[in-house]
This record gives structure tokens, sequence and C-alpha cells, in this order.
């Protein structure tokens, strides 16, 4: 019976003894000057996060160079998920799901690819482009137990018209996308336009908790401003609503709404914790008689209790609140054919009135290529301006 307390103590000490306080860093609030500081510095397990928020910025500023380093540093490390080490560790009692490294939800990751996709097609390299939005299709998928697939109109549409483009047979991508219209429908591809606009608006999904353990995943979206955009170009205008919502996607897959729970944790910790309440009380009331042997098992009890509350106390099942946070929420697409040369693009943006908003606009200059290659421009309501491409 001596040996309870010691035990109790070393249990107390393998639990909590890992624990490290985080280090107080100091963020300015500039993404070009927090990024680069937590990629070097920051926890290991987040380099990817902030090399996803870098190159969205990156993207939106013009730099497109940077957005291509973070985006392949990205994909290069966020490969091998399942024999991930911190992986395994966030699926241990004793670690909280903050301590992996961060991925991202599925919406998250198609992102990555679906933005590194783009800047191929930038670069003159449509079948590269065309694989990004097949991996991006993958990580929406559930190609284990294929309980659903992906279902973003703008990959399929992607697919489809880079596979045109390449002197192939897309139609089938371009039924697919057809076919998983929620909002606006895509017009018919035309695999002679050279003037390609990616579009998005609008502030994207963003995570937080709740439940009793602060277990339960949910995502919450502002209110949308932007609900549309418009690009003229030599008098030549396109129109384009939402193709896709990262808010729908964040909270379903394949269509359903899913139930993001850590259920096994937050039991265990729960059940741990009645234990331990059960083992201190009828402890006591057993130390409390006469009878030397109720002593001794009524202090077993406490010493079991105690190693039950501290297992209990030291259980983490606090979903991940990491998010890649300054994603879009609405993303679109237009092409339109323009002669070779330089050209004004005028980008404009409207809420779901239709009534423009004039603060939103942007002004390109643009060189579309006379060697037969695309023009691809990405614009969003965040984007500086005026920008010369």
């Amino acid at each position: 019976m001596k040996l309870l307390w010691p035990l109790a103590l070393l249990t107390l000490l393998g639990v909590t003894g890992c624990v490290t306080p985080g280090r107080d860093v100091r963020l300015t609030g500039n993404i070009f000057v927090d990024a680069p500081m937590m990629i070097t510095n920051g926890p290991a397990g987040d380099r990817i996060l902030w090399e996803d928020r870098l190159a969205l910025a990156a993207l939106r500023h013009g730099d497109f160079a940077l957005a291509r380093r973070s985006l392949d540093d990205v994909l290069l490390n966020s490969g091998g998920i399942s024999g991930d080490g911190s992986a395994r560790l966030a699926r241990s009692y004793f670690h909280p799901e903050s301590t992996k490294r961060f991925i991202g939800e599925p919406y998250e990751r198609v992102m990555a690819f679906y933005y590194r996709g783009l800047l191929y097609w930038m670069d003159g390299e449509p079948d590269n482009a065309r694989a990004c939005f097949r991996s991006a299709a993958i990580q929406d998928a559930d190609n284990e137990n294929h309980e659903y697939s992906a279902d973003y109109v703008v990959l399929d549409y992607l697919e489809g018209l880079t596979t045109l483009k390449l002197a192939g047979d897309g139609s089938d991508a371009i039924k697919r996308a057809q076919k998983e219209v929620r909002a606006s429908r895509p017009p018919p591809p035309n695999p002679k336009a050279n003037l390609l606009f990616f579009l998005e608006f609008s502030p994207g999904p963003l995570k937080f908790a709740s439940g009793e353990y602060r277990e339960q995943l949910h995502f919450s979206a502002e209110r949308p401003l932007a609900q549309s955009a418009e690009v003229v170009v030599d008098g030549q205008a396109l129109r384009t609503g939402p193709w896709d919502d990262l808010y729908f996607q964040a909270t379903t897959r394949g269509g359903r709404v899913m139930d993001h729970i850590l259920a096994n944790k937050a039991v265990f910790k729960s059940a741990t914790d009645i234990a331990g309440n059960i083992g201190i009380l009828g402890g006591a009331v057993a130390a409390l008689q006469n009878n030397r042997t109720s002593q001794e098992v009524g202090l077993g009890l406490i010493a079991a209790g105690l190693i039950s509350k501290v297992i209990s106390a030291s259980t983490t099942p606090e979903a991940d609140l990491r998010a890649w946070d300054n994603l879009p929420r609405y993303l679109g697409f237009g092409a339109m054919e323009v002669s070779p040369g330089s050209h004004t693009a005028t980008v404009y943006f409207r809420d779901g009135s239709g009534v423009l908003l004039p603060r939103l606009t942007k002004t390109l200059t643009l060189n579309v290529p006379a060697d037969g290659k695309d023009k691809v421009v990405f614009v969003s309501d965040q984007s500086t301006s005026p920008q010369n491409l």
C-alpha cells in the first residue's frame, strides 16, 4: 500500500511533465513580417499554416514568385499525411489536436492545390495546372471508403478547359461541373479564350469550438459583402457569381453536412473524471473507519482516484482551431478572347442586390502574349490595385 502514493506522484509527473510553456510571440499584423518570422521561429507544426497564409497574401499583392515558393513548400511537406508522427501524437489522449502538424481541413488542402494550379497556368504550363486541379479534387473526395466524391464546380470546369486546350476531350469534366452547380452556372468553355480571370471575393470560413470540453469543431462566416464580379476589357464584359462557396465546402463533404466532434477524447475525459471523483469519495469514507484494513483500502481508493483525476485533467479533447484565415468565401472564373498586346481591365464587385461596391474596384494593365499562350489573371476583392501584369 505504501507504493500507491509514489505511484500517484509518478503518474502526475509522467502525464504533466511533458508540458512546455509556449513562447510569447508578438505579431505585428503585417503578414509579410509575421509569416516569415513564424515560419522560421514559430512552432514547427504551424509552418504549413503560415506558408498558406503568406502564399495567398503574396498572390493578392502580385508577388507571384513568393506565392510559388510558399505553395511548393506546402505541397512538398503536406504529402505523407498518414505517416506523420505528430498526427499520431495528437490522436493520443494526452496531447491536444493543435500539437499535430497543420495540414488543414479538406477545403484548405484543396485551395493550396488550386492556387498552385493557377500559377502553373500563369507560367504557361496548363498540363501541370490540370494536374493540380485534379489533385485538389482528390483532397475533397473520400478515396478510402468512397462515401462521397469531390463537388467543386471550378475544379471540374478548369480540368475540362485545360484538357480542351491540350487538344483532349474535356467534356466529362465539364458535365460534372454543370451537374454540381448550386449557384452560378458556368458558360460553355471556349478553348480559344486567351484571357483568363480567376476571381474570388468575400471573407472565407473561420473555425470555433463548442461543447463541454470545446471538442466540437464548427465553422462560421461573416455576412458576405461582394457576391459577384464583373470584368470589362475593351468593351467586352464578363460576369460571374459564386461558382463555389468555401463555407459550404467547409461544412459538408459531398454535399452532406458533417459533424466535427472529437467524441472519443471527450468521453474518455468525462469517464476518468467521474471515476476519479468516485474513487476519492469512496476512499475518504473507507479511510475514516476504525478498521485498519478499511483504512488501507480507503487510502488506495483515494490514490487511484487522484491518478484518474490527473489523467482526466491531462486529456485534451479540444478541437484544432488553427485556420487558413485569409481564404475567400466565393470562387469564380471567366474567360474571353482578345487580341495580343496591351489591354486595360476593370474588375467590379457587387453585393447580393447587384449594387456596385466602388472601393473594391480593381484596375489592371495586361499584356496578352502573341505566342498563343494564355494570359492568366488572378483578382481578389482584397487585391492591391492598380496592377501591371
